[in-house]
C-alpha cells in the first residue's frame, strides 16, 4: 500500500516548515486531493496566521474561512479561488497577489495592500476595504454590493462590469478608474475623486456623490436617474446621452460639460454652474434651473419645455431651435443671447 502523508492531514506543520516546501507539496497532489468541493480542499479553517511570511505561496482553493492573516505577507501569493469567507486580513500586504473568483465574503481587508491585485470575478459582499490600496487593481466583474471601500486608494483600478451596488465609497480616490458598464446602483460617493474616471454605460441610479469630483469624467450614456451631485463638480466631463432624469445637480460644477442629447428631465439644476456647457439637443423638460449659470452655453434644439428658468444668467447663450413652451424666464438675463427660431413660452415661434 501507498504511504500516507501526514502533512496532508496537518498542513500548518508543513506551512511551518516555509513557503517552498508548502509549493513543492502543492504541486505533487494529484487532482481528487485539489477539487474545488469545499469537503476536499485543505484546511486552513480558522487558522492562526498573524504575521506568517507567505510571499508567493499557493493557497488556491484552500479553505481560509476565519483564519487569522492580520499583517500577513501575501505579496504575489496565488489565492485563486480560495475561501476567505470572514477571514482577518487587515493590515496584509496583497501587491500582485491573485484572487480570482476568491470566496472574500464579509472579510475584513481594511488598511491592506492589494497594488496590482487581481480580484476578477471575486466575491466580496459586505467586506470591509475600508483605507485599502487598490492601485491598479484588477475587480473585473466582482461582486462588491455593500461593501465599505471608504478612503480606498484604487487609482487606476479596473472595475468594469463589477457590481457596486449599495458600496460605501466616500472619500475613495478612484482616478483615472475605469468603471465602465459598472453598477453603482444606491453606492455612496460622497467626496469622492473621480477626476477622469470611466463611467462610460455605467448605472449610477440613485447613487450619492455628494461634492464628488469628477472632472473631465468619461460619463457617455451612462445611468444616473435620481443621482444626487449636490455641489459635485464636472467640470469638462463628457456626459452625452446620459440618463440625468431625476437628477439632483443642484449647485454643480458643469462648466465646459458635454451634455449632449442628455437627459435631464425634471433633474434640479438650481444654482448650477454651466457656463460654456454643451447641451445642445438635451432634453430639460421641467427641469429647475432657477438662478442657473448658463452663460455662453450651448442650449441649440434643447427641450426647455415647462423648465423654470427663473433668473437664471443666459448671457450669450445660444438657444437656436430651442423649445421654451412654458418655461418660466422671470428675471432671465438675457444680454447677447440667440433666441433665432426658438419657440417662445408663449408658444410663438421668435420673434413673432
Amino acid at each position: 500500500m501507498a504511504s500516507v502523508d501526514p502533512l496532508a492531514f496537518n498542513p500548518l506543520a508543513l506551512l511551518e516548515r516555509g513557503v517552498y516546501e508548502w509549493n513543492q507539496w502543492r504541486q505533487r497532489l494529484t487532482p481528487p486531493e485539489a477539487r474545488r468541493d469545499q469537503g476536499d480542499r485543505i484546511n486552513l479553517r480558522e487558522a492562526r496566521l498573524r504575521q506568517a511570511q507567505l510571499p508567493q505561496v499557493n493557497f488556491s482553493l484552500v479553505d481560509c474561512c476565519m483564519a487569522d492573516l492580520r499583517h500577513a505577507d501575501l505579496r504575489h501569493a496565488d489565492l485563486r479561488e480560495a475561501l476567505l469567507y470572514t477571514a482577518d486580513l487587515s493590515y496584509a500586504q496583497l501587491e500582485s497577489a491573485i484572487l480570482t473568483g476568491a470566496d472574500l465574503r464579509e472579510t475584513l481587508l481594511h488598511d491592506s495592500n492589494l497594488e496590482g491585485a487581481t480580484l476578477n470575478a471575486a466575491v466580496l459582499t459586505n467586506a470591509d476595504l475600508t483605507r485599502a490600496v487598490l492601485r491598479e487593481a484588477s475587480l473585473c466583474q466582482a461582486d462588491l454590493r455593500q461593501a465599505s471601500l471608504n478612503q480606498t486608494d484604487a487609482c487606476m483600478a479596473q472595475f468594469q462590469g463589477a457590481d457596486l451596488s449599495g458600496a460605501d465609497l466616500n472619500g475613495a480616490v478612484l482616478y483615472t478608474s475605469d468603471l465602465s458598464r459598472a453598477l453603482l446602483k444606491g453606492t455612496t460617493l460622497n467626496q469622492a475623486d473621480l477626476r477622469e474616471a470611466n463611467l462610460a454605460m455605467a448605472v449610477l441610479q440613485d447613487a450619492v456623490l455628494h461634492e464628488a469630483d469628477l472632472t473631465a469624467a468619461m460619463g457617455s450614456a451612462t445611468n444616473m436617474i435620481g443621482a444626487s451631485f449636490h455641489r459635485a463638480t464636472l467640470d469638462i466631463a463628457n456626459l452625452s446621452l446620459a440618463n440625468l432624469c431625476m437628477a439632483n445637480l443642484s449647485q454643480a460644477y458643469l462648466r465646459g460639460t458635454t451634455l449632449i442629447g442628455a437627459n435631464l428631465i425634471g433633474a434640479n439644476l438650481h444654482c448650477a454652474h454651466l457656463a460654456h456647457a454643451n447641451l445642445e439637443s438635451a432634453d430639460i423638460r421641467e427641469g429647475i434651473l432657477r438662478r442657473a449659470d448658463l452663460r455662453q452655453a450651448n442650449l441649440r434644439y434643447a427641450n426647455l419645455r415647462m423648465a423654470n428658468m427663473a433668473e437664471a444668467d443666459l448671457r450669450g447663450a445660444d438657444l437656436r431651435g430651442a423649445d421654451l413652451t412654458h418655461a418660466n424666464l422671470w428675471g432671465t438675463q438675457i444680454e447677447g443671447t440667440c433666441f433665432v427660431d426658438v419657440t417662445m413660452p408663449n408658444g410663438k415661434a421668435y420673434p413673432g
